[in-house]
């Protein structure tokens, strides 16, 4: 029998030794949102003899002094997936070592690993338990595939994970090193949705029905549809990210998952974020399973779900139908996510029943700015084609623009901004040639 408890403490480093691991011209990924602090806080340690080293990531909470400080430009780069805070943190302090990658959910991991080397997996786990097996971090949209795939792996240890379950877990015989630190779980905060996000989350409620299977993003709107499900039955779960709302709906006997076409009495999902409630329910729950990103958030396993429903939120939509979810103009500010992934799974439902529901409010920068707008400003990244796009919702109202020609498309759309450009926009319809 093997000793686990010697193999796990044969592994140990220190962080400065785990660092000094890290030479020029590596290509590192770490772990998403929990991300391996310890480690990080310390790269720039070694910028002094290393050069060219990349680090991938998906939502890196923290500004870390190697891609925020801008003497760290040459010698490390943060290659971000899907810019979070310490990403912004980086661009708003002009380091020039913060740079986005163009992708969707679940090709992240297999086109990493097809176009790419990873010559270090920085991780978090779980500590081991008693059969030696640790589980990463609050997810694993990628970390699987990585970590199968890196030429060194390095897992920073902390008690303060939870345990989940699913695809999530490895042995410590099959991990290089380990380090030990107390990591700070990235607490996302409750928010009471404001009467715009209400409203809106109303009319989505309307279009999900009884035994529908949801994709649920987080935010105030995502919050406001999880208050407005409260009177619908045997609702299930397949979604990218575990949420507060889910769990309060689970709580309240709304979500069910019984009448899932598969995986029945399960949430599926690929990570979990969201207030320490949330993190202490997950922990050791049967009743939730965390899978890889590429198959969870694949359109053809999506599909295979019962009336799939995709609700996610995004900055604007223009007359076209195109979805700008992402950023603004050359200003890139989150990434796609699964958006484009759970919207595709959704429209394609092998049942015919599925929807995908984009959700905003009619007006931006404080009723300034119309969210429904002919087209969008120069540089700003399309996330969802217009041929993916289904219903358009706004406080207004919900714009079903399946099937519908470019004039209806428009007319729609201006029937659910807000009332103080309709005019405007109509004008502007025909000025473009939209009708």
């Amino acid at each position: 029998m093997k000793d686990n408890v010697a193999i796990y403490k044969s592994k140990l480093l220190s962080i400065e030794e785990a660092v000094n691991k890290i030479e020029s011209n590596m290509e590192i990924v770490v772990s998403q949102g929990c991300e391996p602090q310890g480690c990080m806080k310390q790269f720039h340690t070694v910028a002094d003899r290393v050069e060219n080293v990349k680090v991938f990531s998906v939502l890196t909470f923290r500004g870390y002094e190697f891609f925020t400080n801008p003497a760290m430009k040459g010698h490390f780069e943060l290659c971000s997936w899907f810019h979070g805070g310490g990403a912004r943190a980086g661009l708003a302090a002009k380091s020039g070592a913060v740079h986005f990658v163009p992708n969707l959910l679940h090709n992240i991991a297999t086109g990493h690993n097809e176009a790419r080397k990873t010559d270090i997996f920085f991780g978090s786990c779980t500590p081991p338990d008693k059969h030696g097996f640790v589980c990463f971090g609050l997810g694993t949209s990628y970390e699987k595939d990585i970590f199968e795939k890196a030429g060194l792996v390095i897992l920073e240890v902390s008690p303060t994970l939870p345990r989940i379950f699913g695809d999530v877990e490895v042995h410590v015989s099959d991990v290089d090193f380990f380090v030990e630190n107390e990591i700070d779980l990235p607490v996302i905060p409750k928010k009471i949705p404001g009467d715009i996000d209400l409203q809106i989350g109303s009319i989505i409620a309307e279009l999900v029905d009884n035994e529908s299977t949801l994709q649920l993003g987080i935010g105030e709107i995502p919050n406001a549809v999880a208050h407005a499900l409260t009177h619908k039955k045997d609702l299930g779960i397949h979604t990218e990210m575990i949420t507060d709302s889910m769990m309060d709906l689970y709580e309240m006997g709304v979500i069910t998952n019984k009448k899932k076409a598969f995986y029945k009495d399960k949430f599926i999902a690929t990570f979990v974020f969201g207030s320490r409630q949330l993190y202490d329910w997950v922990d050791n729950n049967v009743a939730i399973r965390f899978f890889r990103g590429p198959w969870v958030n694949h359109p053809s396993v999506l599909r295979q779900n019962s009336k799939m429903v995709s609700i996610n939120t995004c900055m604007m939509v223009d007359f076209y139908g195109q979805v700008y979810s992402e950023g603004i103009g050359f200003k890139q500010y989150s990434g796609p996510g699964g958006q484009f992934d759970t919207a595709m799974g959704a429209r394609q439902g092998i049942d015919g029943l599925g929807k995908s529901i984009i959700a905003c409010p009619s007006t931006a920068k404080d009723g300034a700015m119309s969210t429904i707008v002919p087209f969008a400003p120069t540089g700003t990244p399309v996330t969802l084609h217009r041929g993916i796009t289904d219903y358009v919702v706004t406080e207004y109202g919900a714009a079903w623009l399946r099937g519908r020609s470019v004039p209806e498309r428009t007319l729609a759309l201006i029937n659910i901004a807000h009332p103080n450009f309709r005019n405007q926009l109509m004008e502007e319809a025909k000025k473009y040639g939209f009708i």
